[in-house]
């Protein structure tokens, strides 16, 4: 288990892990008025969370599954990554896929948030890499099948 400083400013609890299985945890919005996100409008919706997280490590925001079925709304930058080095206030930025005006309120789920770690790359300027079976084929190359 890896831990995590969190500064709170917000009148939210705290994010945690709802299940013992859960990879995610809820973000809510901490915002003064409610906020209508109008259809094809993105907005960076303010959480009142601050992070410390670990060195090798990320947190990811993602979209709720159930604000993305129900009611179109996602986080345009998905996933979102909040560096190791970052202590801003986390901002989550969601877009309105549907037809209908979508009101966030203060306290509303609007996101989740995920910790995963990483490799720290050492990239080796060549000349030359090696040649693979797809080779240099991109989109849609390999095909449906």
């Amino acid at each position: 288990m890896v831990s995590i400083k969190i500064v709170n400013s917000s009148n939210n609890k705290t994010p945690s892990l709802a299940t013992s299985g859960a990879a995610g945890t809820d973000i809510r919005a901490y915002i003064k008025n409610k906020i209508i996100l109008k259809p094809m409008e993105r907005r960076l919706v303010s959480t009142g969370l601050k992070m410390e997280i670990p060195f090798g490590h990320e947190v990811q925001i993602r979209p709720r599954s159930g604000l993305a079925y129900k009611n179109g709304i996602t986080v345009i930058n998905s996933p979102g990554t909040i560096d190791s080095d970052y202590r801003g206030e986390i901002g989550i930025l969601l877009i309105n896929l549907s037809n209908d005006d979508f009101e966030i309120n203060s306290g509303d789920r609007i996101a989740q948030m995920v910790l995963s770690n990483y490799e720290i790359p050492n990239f080796i300027e060549t000349t030359e890499i090696s040649i693979s079976q797809r080779g240099e084929e991109g989109f849609g190359s390999t095909g449906k099948k």
